[in-house]
């Protein structure tokens, strides 16, 4: 308890709210006047760090567009599917505000977990897949991003979270705010307390299982930033360890639409008895265009168990958490998404997903043309580009930028094990790739 100096200020406040002398200030318990209760923060917040890249990146498009004013950008770094709904999922949009205007169709009474209808349509996506799920399994979502930190809550906080490195880097800022993890390296934005799976070209940059116990892992696949898919193998090497050792896998699997192997896995519900230890977040985002509608799922079976409770017993919290701090994402986007999944909104939305893989071929063949080597952009939306000669991803950044004109991420701003290497995204529209690629080969010197 801290004691709370005297102060005239203070006197008067005290005195007007009907304390006067000696008298006890009542917080809980009684308390003397000195040790008056005062707000504070979450000091965990004060851990985060901004990764010291960000702000240089920043500058350096700053600085070359002081030099070169008028100058045309390519640019390749942003992750977001700007591109155009399509006609089917506009024809919801225009159904369900023709609803609205006519009534208010279900209010407040709504399901927390989202509307049967939509939930039902994505259970019957994984049908395709050979996963059963039940529909009070699927809890509907504003987006992955909302439950990546969200779904950490339920869990307590003195579970040790092991995360890919290079990686996303929500799935750690987010622990770092609930108290997992201590001091941070300035240089390297690692955390003392989280576990670190290497990514790297000699395991394709998907990972091993940890070494050491951990509670919690975080598995992205397809994987931002590589673009790497993991096979069946490899998932059920990290279902065995985390069976063995009662861990919890939150598989983000919010580029899953863009692996286009059949016998590569979509969902880490094919592997067998991932329902016992996997919960599963995906979007509408990039397959769909759905970034400005803002819709996911999440799927916590009831299978699944901690070393504390029993199976079911997550499934009820993180209801519970949903019903407390979420009434359910919009009706709108929700009828947008029953449309998206539709026999003719995905044939649709596929031509999205095609699109977009085909921005990636003509990223790639534009940085192999240039005697670049290149991972990713074959299942999923990223290229993972090496750096030529050794260069720092910093300076192959401004490589690119200063010679082609084409804005990237360096590698390093991900992870110490992303350094070497620089993400492009195929999301930009295909007039943008098709002249970044063309700049790439014309400008760029290897």
């Amino acid at each position: 308890m801290r004691t709370l100096p005297q102060t005239p200020a203070l006197d008067g406040w005290l005195v007007r709210a009907g304390f006067t002398g000696q008298q006890s200030v009542f917080v809980g318990d009684a308390l003397s006047r000195k040790s008056w209760v005062m707000a504070t923060i979450n000091i965990n917040y004060e851990k985060l760090c901004t990764c010291y890249l960000f702000p240089e990146v920043t500058r350096q498009l700053k600085v070359f567009a002081e030099k070169n004013p008028g100058a045309q950008l390519y640019r390749l770094d942003v992750s977001d599917n700007t591109q155009l709904s399509v006609p089917t999922v506009v024809n919801g949009l225009t159904q369900t505000s023709e609803r609205l205007s006519q009534s208010n169709t279900c209010g407040y009474d709504r399901h927390y977990q989202g509307e049967e209808f939509l939930r039902q349509a994505i259970g019957n996506h994984y049908d395709e897949r050979g996963v059963k799920l039940g529909l009070d399994e699927i809890f509907v979502n504003d987006g992955a991003k909302s439950d990546i930190g969200n779904i950490q809550t339920i869990f307590g906080p003195q579970n040790v979270v092991a995360v890919q490195d290079p990686t996303y880097a929500e799935y750690v800022d987010t622990n770092v705010m609930a108290g997992r993890a201590e001091a941070h390296n300035s240089i390297t934005c690692q955390y003392a307390g989280i576990a670190y799976m290497p990514c790297h070209e000699r395991n394709l940059f998907f990972p091993e299982p940890p070494t050491q116990k951990v509670d919690l892992i975080y598995l992205c696949c397809p994987n931002n930033p590589t673009g790497a898919v993991a096979t069946h193998e490899q998932l059920k090497s990290f279902v065995e360890y985390a069976l063995k050792l009662q861990a919890i896998i939150i598989f983000d699997a919010s580029y899953a639409a863009f692996i286009t192997d059949p016998k590569l896995p979509r969902s880490i519900y094919e592997i067998e008895d991932a329902d016992r230890c996997s919960i599963e977040i995906n979007s509408f985002s990039s397959s769909c265009g759905f970034a400005d509608l803002r819709l996911g799922w999440t799927v916590v079976p009831k299978n699944l168990s901690t070393e504390d409770a029993p199976a079911g017993k997550l499934n009820v919290l993180w209801h519970r958490r949903q019903s407390t701090f979420f009434n359910g994402p919009s009706i709108i986007a929700q009828y947008c998404g029953a449309a998206a999944l539709s026999p003719d909104g995905r044939r649709e939305c596929q031509a999205i997903v095609d699109r977009t893989l085909d921005n990636a071929r003509l990223i790639r063949d534009a940085l192999n043309s240039r005697s670049l080597v290149c991972y990713g952009g074959q299942h999923a939306p990223y290229i993972w580009a090496k750096s030529p000669s050794g260069m720092r991803s910093l300076d192959f950044f401004d490589k690119l930028l200063s010679e082609a004109h084409v804005v990237t991420l360096p590698g390093s701003s991900y992870g110490p094990h992303g350094e070497g290497f620089v993400r492009l995204s195929a999301f930009a529209r295909r007039e943008c790739v098709e002249r970044a690629s063309a700049s790439i080969k014309e400008n760029l010197r290897v």
